[in-house]
């Protein structure tokens, strides 16, 4: 039988400004360590550690712009686009123009605090 997920859970960020983390699937939300999906509000300005997560992450924009830097430069993602970041690679995102940016990350496997092994 399909599982209905009437609401998000409010998680947590990091980074150096509050950003919105809306999980509907995941560890939290749904109990669930396959996947994970979030929508995510970042204001204009914000920047979070790098990390070198051991889950695939897929990130589609919806609005603005998500910078996602790697070891070999960036990438300027725009609404209407998405960036895979794959498992064991560096990335560090941010979203540093005037309006933020809205998105959706869906994580293979599901995101953890312990999986995402952050930069100290």
């Amino acid at each position: 039988m399909p599982t209905l997920i009437a609401h998000p859970t409010r998680i947590q960020a990091a980074g150096n400004k509050p950003k919105l983390i809306d999980e509907y699937i995941g560890r939290v939300n749904s109990k669930t360590s396959a996947s994970s999906v979030a929508h995510m509000r970042s204001p204009a300005g914000w920047v979070e550690p790098g990390q070198t997560p051991e889950f695939d992450e897929v990130t589609v924009v919806l609005k603005g712009m998500l910078r996602v830097e790697h070891k070999e430069g960036f990438f300027e993602v725009q609404a209407g686009q998405a960036v895979i970041a794959h498992a064991g690679e560096w990335v560090r995102y941010s979203t540093p123009g005037a309006e933020g940016a809205e998105y959706i990350a869906v994580c293979l496997p599901a995101f953890s605090m312990e999986s995402v092994q952050r930069d100290q």
